[in-house]
């Protein structure tokens, strides 16, 4: 598994939201409600998706999975000038974050495993309080052995 250490600037994101949880995941009804609108978001920076979670910082103090998190669909723009009606706007503050350069299954979350419990207590890093993203870009195809993303996880130096 590669990965590198990143440092982001900030984005602009336009998509939709859905709070969920671990047991009740709304995924798929998140995407499906983005997809067949997403040529309404204007002013894109790139044709990539980002598939976004945003954690209260409580979230990772202990396993749970009924705990809440809000998922968002989006697209990196340009400006606000233009959201598309039920859409929201949303800024991606800058930081330091961990990528992890992934190929496999969309469905396989052992990469999240393998993430939070080998790679983050051994690494120089600690999980700081932003929010966690995927990149789907052109190599991304849902749940498919070959499908390709980039995963990034919010850090800080110990």
């Amino acid at each position: 598994m590669q990965s590198a250490i990143k440092l982001l600037h900030p984005k602009k994101l336009v998509g939709v939201s859905l709070s969920m949880n671990l047991l009740a995941d709304r995924t798929g009804e998140l995407w499906g409600s983005l997809m067949p609108r997403v040529h309404e978001i204007k002013n894109r920076a790139t044709s990539d998706l980002i598939s976004m979670q945003v954690y209260d910082p409580s979230y990772f103090t202990g396993f749970d999975p009924k705990k809440g998190f809000t998922k968002w669909a989006v697209a990196e723009v340009t400006n606000f000038d233009t959201v598309p009606n039920e859409m929201n706007h949303f800024t991606l503050e800058g930081g330091m974050y961990a990528v992890f350069f992934y190929k496999g299954p969309s469905q396989d979350k052992s990469i999240f495993q393998y993430i939070f419990t080998k790679w983050l207590p051994n690494s120089e890093y600690l999980l700081d309080n932003r929010p966690h993203f995927e990149v789907l870009g052109s190599r991304y195809r849902s749940n498919d052995p070959n499908s390709e993303e980039e995963i990034w996880i919010p850090v800080r130096e110990k």
